[in-house]
């Protein structure tokens, strides 16, 4: 079995690094991967016979894939089961008029499910020719444009999904008077409480940085409020501007392009509309003179003051974590030191990269936060003055791992890291 791999990365792609040597179609028939696919764009349907949601969705997308493949799109679907047994997955891939990957292929499923982040089903992602992910939100691509007008629904800029105004306090602002600053996207609600709890703190951070006399950046509310006028008071509260409530498809089109699962979500990007940040609502709140905007992220971060590293969530990417919170202060300096090392080189190799850093890290110098939770989901209660490393990775249905090191430092962390990837070290299952 072929493990998934970021072959787009090379520059020598090939479907099969991706999805095995054969995929089957209808009656069982094997098709090589590279001949099905190469030279299409390949959506993935992550689908299941048990799954209601499924099974309503399936007919809508066999008809949107019989009439773009009748247009002579290059399209083709790759189904992804969740199914509970063969005869099932059998039963349901009948109804398909498209390919499927084999159901024995369980382990290549799982690492599927994983890469694409994959946390409820029906998914669909699409990915042009190359493999690089289009959309996550395959789903509403599809419901949206059935006859594939859009086709194959690349992913607008930033800069054209801002379009040419945003709303101000007194009107319309060009949006090309950004130009040169650095900008904070911010996905918010009025019917969120988490939403308007954290509103009037950012308010502050934006006063204060107006106030310190800055000019080199703006704030955006990227609104998904109910109706207009929850939009309209909601936004009273704000001194920043606004995407126009009336663009939902730009709205809709910017959290699928952040891939923003939650609100409050705060999204920092440079001049030129690169992500600097996408989860950069923990540092603001950290930061009430805004000093640090537009909050680059750490690649090492302190696990009890928070889940959010590099960009990055513990729920979304594996993560290494020291506990030393029972240590000496010297121990945890040291710890903090040899993983601060490791995870310059973790994040240095992940820039660019669709996926960015294969890991996180983070220190636990304090039993605070989440730490507690982290502790007793691993059965790691006692705090001792001894380190314990740990790597969390909840993306693979709650997997974790232990070491057995005595000492950390920059070579048994590389080692732990490396029997992880070699699967050598022994998977375990988070409580609760």
């Amino acid at each position: 079995m072929a493990a998934v791999s970021d072959a787009t990365d090379s520059g020598t792609f090939s479907w099969s690094t991706l999805l095995g040597a054969e995929l089957v179609s209808q009656n069982d028939e094997k098709l090589a991967t590279d001949a099905a696919l190469t030279g299409k764009v390949v959506a993935l349907y992550f689908s299941a016979h048990w799954c209601g949601p499924c099974r309503g969705f399936t007919p809508k997308l066999a008809g949107a894939y019989k009439t773009m493949v009748a247009a002579g799109k290059p399209f083709e679907i790759v189904f992804v089961s969740s199914d509970k047994d063969e005869e099932s997955f059998d039963d349901y891939f009948a109804d398909m008029p498209w390919k499927a990957l084999p159901f024995s292929e369980r382990d290549l499923k799982g690492q599927l499910s994983k890469k694409y982040k994959v946390r409820g089903i029906p998914t669909l992602v699409i990915l042009d020719e190359n493999g690089k992910t289009l959309t996550t939100d395959g789903r509403t691509a599809i419901m949206e444009d059935p006859s594939g007008a859009d086709f194959p629904w690349r992913p607008k800029t930033v800069g054209e999904l801002l379009g040419s105004e945003l709303t101000g306090k007194d009107g319309p602002v060009p949006v090309a008077s950004l130009a040169g600053k650095k900008l904070a996207l911010y996905f918010s609600a009025h019917w969120c409480p988490p939403c308007r709890g954290f509103t009037p703190e950012l308010v502050k951070v934006y006063n204060n940085m107006k106030a310190a006399g800055r000019d080199d950046f703006e704030f955006i509310f990227v609104s998904s409020d109910r109706d207009e006028e929850a939009f309209n008071e909601y936004f009273a509260e704000m001194p920043w501007l606004s995407l126009p409530y009336a663009d939902r498809k730009g709205k809709n089109a910017l959290s699928s392009l952040f891939n923003v699962e939650g609100i409050p979500t705060l999204v920092t990007l440079d001049e030129n509309y690169n992500i600097i940040n996408k989860s950069a609502r923990g540092p603001a709140g950290a930061d009430p003179q805004g000093a640090n905007f537009p909050w680059v992220p750490e690649t090492m971060e302190e696990l009890s003051a928070g889940v959010e590293c590099n960009g990055y969530d513990v729920n979304e990417k594996p993560a290494i974590v020291v506990l030393c919170d029972g240590a000496e202060q010297a121990v945890k300096d040291s710890c903090a030191a040899a993983l601060k090392v490791v995870a310059d080189e973790l994040a240095a190799a992940g820039k660019g990269l669709e996926d960015g850093p294969e890991l996180i890290c983070f220190t636990a110098k304090e039993n605070a936060g989440p730490v507690p939770q982290v502790r007793k989901m691993t059965k790691i209660e006692e705090v001792t003055p001894t380190p314990t490393m740990l790597l969390l990775d909840i993306p693979d249905n709650g997997g974790f791992y232990t070491s057995d090191a005595t000492e950390v430092n920059e070579g048994s962390i590389r080692a732990f890291i490396e029997s992880w990837k070699n699967k050598s070290a022994t998977r375990k299952q988070l409580g609760r």
